[in-house]
């Protein structure tokens, strides 16, 4: 036998020993006997370079640590689920889903497991990983490819050879099983290394890493539940039978991909809650962390014509589990004061373990919550994980209450920088009007520097507390001036870590408009509807010139958010900040991409679309995309302003409005053809 068919032999056989172990739970050889394999196997791959494959099993742990993961777009987003509490809403659901689809429409559920762990996605190319990446904001996510290679229950080849069906992206879910996050915690303590809170957050930090031999060093496991195919029409066409969700968790399994065996096809929603009722009550079974059911749809044809929210996907929904409780004693309540100014009071808790973590502390929300609570400092009270992550404090054993106890009353100042609180209008919040409040300085610099935003490396907490109390900075737009002997006089600052905090404030400067635009940590605005008012604006001048009625016009903007955004950019003190940013060389104006170069040339800029019905080639989202890179606008109402209608299936009211008024109807083609062309000169 040749050197590159023992080759070949080994690697099969590695890779059938790794998927009988780390998916199956089922070796059939000891330790050694694998180990004997392996080391076989990189010999010969040392002694014949030119035979070594990135699909290798030898290859799962490599390569040079990241200095930072690279960002990538998801070819679909990946949308949250919504959640359900109890069985009328699960109910409700299956309400709407027959309520939105024909009368002659047959469908079933798939049920599943719902994972408490770290969300990914893994495309393969030619049947070779090629691509892993986190969730992200659900349109992108960071590149964790090197560190995903060295989970050993994820294939790096799949066994499936037809072109049609070796081309896919599937997402499941990271996880660490309980007897991992133990002895993962033993071994922390061991080294005296902080311990980590429960498996989700040791899950989300292990993926984090910029070293893959580390993260090869944590038992991390994974269940896959997505699959999509690059050519979804040809695989069906093949295997029509793939048009069920149910199924294609059995193609997944088939390849060797780890799912999760407990999943169930149903024909009613009758024995979907019956189901999911079976598992609140027997989740403390399993070896692995459950925070609920996750019920779809199963007929993936179906999953187009119900679509999607800007969040969630209507053909799925979340049945999350009563939260779990325990008791402890109230210490204290402290104020903690928001980058708004919002004073928020906080329960000091007798440290109880609950739901996989220990808890010490627990937001009291407001005043009128404590009031209606009637909770006291030395009180007994029942906490619970508000869907299993969030602590809260749920009401007091009033038997328990001390005598001479006194109820909780408000402070009338700030607690940082002594400033009258104040209630603006029928607001139940209390607001510190001081914006140069310390606290509320500190909490407007985290949320700027943060990763999700401008994404300062170095910027953490305590040189954040240092720049602000030496005075170097008075608000974000100063970060841009920092100098290098600015930074020397601070306590552990040396020249090399100033170094690098300036070259992270210099990478920041080429943020996109969306990040900078949520990085001023406007009121509402989120991750999300920062990128679509950028997409639709295209510059912060055109988002500052905006009015109520413009922004609403956006899909998934409501009135609430767009007075957020007017009221912000009519604050003098905000516009001197953008002022600042702007002349330090931040992006003001949304990044052409290559496919929107040119876009003021373009038929379609400025001009005003309507999007409806359900599209064959893109999600909404996608279309409108496509359209704002071309310099068009899209809005979610119909009038007489608009320019264009794209109409897909099912178009409905939308379309006779658009008719009555007059408005030019495209289809998808129609409007891939308006969007390449040019304007005539």
């Amino acid at each position: 036998m040749s050197p590159a068919e023992r080759i070949e032999v080994l690697r099969r056989e590695i890779r059938s020993h790794d998927h009988r172990y780390f998916v199956l739970d089922d070796p059939v050889i000891s330790d050694y006997d694998y180990d004997m394999l392996v080391n076989e196997l990189r010999d010969l791959e040392s002694a014949h370079p030119d035979l070594i494959t990135p699909d290798s099993p030898t290859r799962r742990v490599g390569g040079t640590p990241s200095s930072t993961f690279p960002v990538v777009r998801h070819p679909v987003p990946m949308l949250s689920i919504g959640n359900t509490y109890n069985d009328e809403e699960i109910r409700d659901f299956d309400r709407r889903i027959r309520d939105m689809l024909s009368p002659e429409s047959e469908y079933a559920y798939a049920v599943e497991l719902k994972i408490d762990g770290v969300a990914v996605s893994l495309r393969y190319e030619d049947g070779a990983l090629a691509l892993g990446a986190t969730r992200g904001d659900g349109e992108q996510g960071d590149d964790i490819t090197a560190n995903l290679r060295t989970i050993r229950s994820i294939p790096l080849r799949i066994a499936e050879e037809r072109p049609l069906l070796n081309n896919i992206e599937v997402r499941g879910e990271v996880y660490l099983p309980h007897d991992g996050f133990r002895a993962l915690n033993e071994l922390r303590a061991e080294r005296e290394e902080p311990l980590f809170a429960n498996p989700r957050n040791a899950t989300a930090g292990s993926l984090k890493l910029r070293e893959p031999r580390i993260v090869a060093e944590r038992p991390l496991r994974v269940f896959l539940y997505t699959l999509r195919f690059e050519d979804e029409a040809g695989a069906l066409a093949e295997q029509p039978e793939l048009d069920s969700h149910f199924q294609r968790l059995g193609w997944l399994a088939a390849q060797k991909f780890p799912t999760n065996r407990e999943a169930r096809r149903f024909a009613t929603i009758g024995e979907v809650i019956d189901f999911c009722q079976e598992w609140e009550d027997r989740r403390s079974s399993l070896p692995y962390d459950i925070d609920g059911m996750v019920i779809k749809v199963d007929s993936i044809g179906l999953h187009g014509e119900l679509g999607a929210t800007m969040k969630s996907p209507r053909w799925a929904i979340a049945s999350k589990f009563a939260a779990q409780r325990a008791t402890t004693r109230l210490t204290d309540i402290r104020l903690q004061v928001g980058r708004t100014g919002v004073v928020t009071p906080v329960a000091e808790l007798e440290p109880v373990f609950l739901a996989g973590s220990t808890i010490s502390r627990a937001t009291l929300h407001n005043e009128e919550e404590i009031r209606r609570k009637n909770l006291r400092v030395g009180d007994t009270v029942f906490i619970e994980k508000g869907g299993d992550v969030i602590p809260k404090v749920v009401s007091v054993d009033l038997g328990k209450r001390e005598d001479g106890s006194t109820p909780f009353v408000m402070p009338t100042a700030c607690p940082v920088c002594e400033t009258t609180l104040v209630r603006v209008g029928d607001e139940v919040a209390v607001r510190c009007g001081n914006a140069a409040c310390p606290a509320q300085m500190q909490a407007r610099v985290t949320h700027f520097t943060a990763r999700n935003a401008m994404d300062i490396e170095g910027f953490g907490p305590a040189v954040t507390e240092q720049i602000l109390e030496n005075g170097l900075i008075d608000d974000v737009g100063d970060i841009y001036g920092l100098t290098r002997e600015q930074l020397g006089t601070l306590e552990r600052m040396g020249e090399r870590s100033a170094d690098n905090l300036l070259r992270g404030i210099e990478t920041s400067r080429d943020r996109p408009l969306d990040r900078l635009l949520f990085s001023l940590g406007i009121p509402h605005v989120g991750e999300r509807v920062a990128r679509q008012i950028a997409n639709c604006f295209r510059s912060m001048k055109g988002i500052m010139a905006a009015s109520e009625e413009d922004l609403v016009a956006i899909p998934e903007i409501g009135p609430k958010i767009a007075e957020s955004i007017v009221s912000f950019f009519q604050n003098e003190r905000n516009l001197e900040i953008v002022a600042k940013l702007e002349e330090a060389g931040l992006n003001m104006a949304l990044a052409l991409t290559d496919a929107a170069e040119g876009g003021a040339d373009s038929r379609a800029a400025d001009k005003i679309f309507v999007i409806t019905g359900t599209l064959s080639n893109y999600t909404r989202e996608e279309m409108a995309g496509l359209i704002a890179s071309a310099g068009g606008r899209v809005t979610s109402s119909v009038s007489k302003k608009t320019d264009y209608l794209v109409a897909g299936e099912n178009a409905g009211s939308k379309l006779k409005k658009a008719q009555s008024l007059g408005v030019e109807i495209l289809s998808e083609e129609e409007t891939e053809a308006l969007l390449s062309e040019k304007r005539s000169s």
